[in-house]
């Protein structure tokens, strides 16, 4: 196992797509100092902002150390092994992430696990905005894997989401789900305004309020839903269909205990 302990904090972004357990992996430790990474921009090298130990562990490949929540890009595009992250970490992390598994212990910036195909990702903090979702104007939402978050979510959350599995324990912000296709987003708590706007398909799981969209249908009433092969939430839920403004064959399920606002609906079923 490598560990990176940060030698200060960082007052501008650092930019170290390197860090992944591929780049690391047959390199000697004075090897791995020299990799490139920028701060600011500056070119220097891990070893100029991380002390680097080697111990015969081998899981996790990579442990992180320090204030990290200017440190982007960590393990963008990995295959396999397991990072940890021992506090806050910045934006990109686990970017076009393909396998493997990266822990967060604290929060994640914007972007975390954007165009992700396989993989876990686990967040013991809050996730930042646009977490598995694309960069403006383009629609390479996340494809496959698992994201949870044990806190909240900021706004704009599983955005052309095409496959794979997001839980979350905490709240959400607005625009969750926005043009989402595949795959299923699960949210223990309460839901922002715009949830599910323009989804075409998918499944989005809310456990707390939430403010219907007028282009969703009310479809059924459910005792309860099955998330994924490991988790099911005992409801009732309402059940919309949408987004209708799209043609959209998605499917809302709302806690009914919840939202009670939202009774007057059952008039339609």
């Amino acid at each position: 196992m490598i560990t990176l302990t940060a030698l200060r904090s960082f007052s501008v972004p650092v930019q170290a797509p390197c860090i992944t357990p591929e780049n690391f992996a047959g390199k000697s430790i004075t090897e791995i100092k020299a990799l490139p990474v920028t701060e600011g921009n500056c070119n220097v090298t891990l070893g100029d902002l991380f002390k680097l130990e080697q111990t015969p562990e081998e899981t996790p490949n990579i442990t992180l150390n320090g204030d990290l929540g200017k440190v982007k890009r960590v393990g963008q595009a990995m295959k396999s092994g397991e990072i940890v992250i021992n506090g806050n970490i910045g934006m990109h992390t686990g970017e076009k992430m393909a396998g493997g598994k990266i822990v967060i212990t604290g929060n994640a910036g914007g972007w975390t696990g954007s165009e992700m195909k396989k993989g876990t990702i686990e967040i013991h903090g809050d996730g930042g905005d646009y977490l598995a979702s694309p960069y403006r104007g383009n629609d390479l939402g996340m494809k496959g894997g698992l994201i949870t978050v044990d806190g909240n979510v900021g706004s704009d959350v599983g955005c052309h989401l095409k496959g794979g599995i997001i839980k979350i324990k905490g709240s959400a912000g607005r625009f969750l789900g926005y043009h989402m296709n595949d795959g299923v987003i699960y949210v223990e708590k309460d839901c922002d305004v715009r949830t599910g706007a323009c989804m075409v398909g998918g499944k989005i799981v809310v456990g707390g309020t939430l403010e219907i969209l007028p282009s969703f249908t009310i479809d059924s009433i459910k005792p309860k839903v099955k998330v994924d092969n490991i988790t099911s939430v005992t409801g009732p839920f309402y059940v919309f269909l949408g987004d209708l403004s799209e043609h959209g064959t998605g499917k809302l399920f709302v806690n009914k205990s919840a939202n009670s606002a939202l009774k007057f609906y059952e008039k339609y079923l």
